[in-house]
């Protein structure tokens, strides 16, 4: 016959131990660990994005028609009429173009500002 050992002498994380006396297994020291990581992830990736999108969004609010644009593709282009969701830019001599509001990545250069020369 085959003597069994029992499994706690095998395994010795499957030994039932009671918790310190007092002690109810909650540790508040994670709480602060886990609350100081949100608040680094809040400060170093979502805070800036939104920053970052309302400058965009009040750029484009303020754009008009004779302001030159860079748009997404890298086309350079002047606003030739503004309309509720998208922009008529001219990009060459007999050359329009309808683009997407979300299209454009700069004010290269204001109406009736001239560029700066260095």
């Amino acid at each position: 016959m085959i003597k069994m050992l029992p499994l706690t002498t095998i395994l010795p994380f499957a030994q039932q131990t009671a918790p310190a006396s007092g002690g109810s297994g909650f540790n508040p020291t994670i709480l602060l660990f886990y609350g100081l990581i949100m608040a680094a992830m809040w400060f170093l990736l979502i805070a800036p994005q939104r920053k970052k999108q309302k400058e965009q969004q009040k750029m484009i609010s303020s754009l008009s028609a004779g302001d030159e644009v860079l748009l997404a593709g890298g086309i350079y282009g002047e606003i030739t009429s503004v309309r509720p969701d998208r922009l008529v830019v001219r990009i060459g001599d007999n050359t329009k173009v309808e683009v997407e509001k979300a299209f454009i990545h700069t004010v290269v250069n204001k109406s009736g500002q001239t560029a700066d020369k260095k």
